[in-house]
């Protein structure tokens, strides 16, 4: 498996079950950073390349990661020391569910949360444990993952993820049970004709005006829209 090559750093993927996909480099690009956090935290970090993304969108002195998969744990390091930002980039090898409630513990919180996280049930599941972990919500449910982001987000902080659009009502429900609220969402498809596929959430503590838009990534095959661009642009070679 060819490392995949981005603008300003390198993502090799050959360790991990779960390779470079529009889901992950969507979430790096949409997730908002007007509140400039200092602090950063992507939940099943998988090849690095979410949190890689946010190293290059901030300044944020911390931006840490966490990923259960060991495989996938060793390739999001090796991914952080080969970049630029690898004195501000770390990993944790653990289940986000211990990592939050050690953290809880000691009442650390992060300015900014980000996940993509595993939405398959387990109906799906195949005999290849890596990519189960890593797609399928039995290693993590959506109650585990919004417990523990309620739990470690900061006060004016920022949770935002991207799920199946046909998952959104429900997550957004479990979400507010929790204290978190939707601000921002964004709709994905893949052309002018396709249905919504994704839905990219942002959540904050404190109830905010709600900001709704959709996206189309392509015209017609391999022909990109100008939205599209204009969000991607800064981290793909061929935009």
């Amino acid at each position: 498996m060819k490392p995949f090559q981005f603008k300003e750093f390198t993502v090799y993927q050959d360790k991990t079950a779960m390779k470079i996909g529009t889901d992950g480099v969507l979430l790096g690009a949409w997730t908002s950073i007007t509140d400039f956090p200092d602090s950063i935290l992507d939940i099943g970090s998988g090849t690095g390349v979410i949190a890689l993304m946010l190293a290059q969108r901030t300044d944020a002195m911390t931006v840490d990661a966490v990923e259960l998969n060991e495989n996938a744990y060793e390739q999001t390091v090796e991914n952080f020391e080969k970049s630029d930002w690898g004195d501000r980039l770390f990993c944790y090898n653990a289940s986000f569910q211990e990592f939050a409630e050690e953290l809880a513990e000691e009442e650390e919180s992060y300015d900014l949360i980000v996940s993509n996280p595993p939405f398959y049930t387990d109906e799906f599941e195949t005999k290849d444990n890596a990519r189960n972990e890593a797609r399928f919500t039995s290693s993590l449910s959506f109650e585990e993952l919004l417990k523990g982001v309620s739990d470690l987000l900061a006060e004016n902080g920022v949770f935002a993820t991207i799920i199946p659009f046909k998952e959104e009502e429900n997550f957004v429900a479990l979400a507010s049970s929790l204290g978190l609220h939707l601000n921002r969402v964004c709709r994905v498809k893949g052309n002018s004709n396709a249905e919504v596929k994704r839905s990219l959430l942002e959540f904050s503590n404190g109830k905010k005006d709600l900001v709704s838009e959709e996206l189309t990534i392509e015209k017609e095959r391999h022909q990109y829209t100008d939205a599209y661009i204009n969000l991607t642009k800064d981290f793909y070679l061929k935009m």
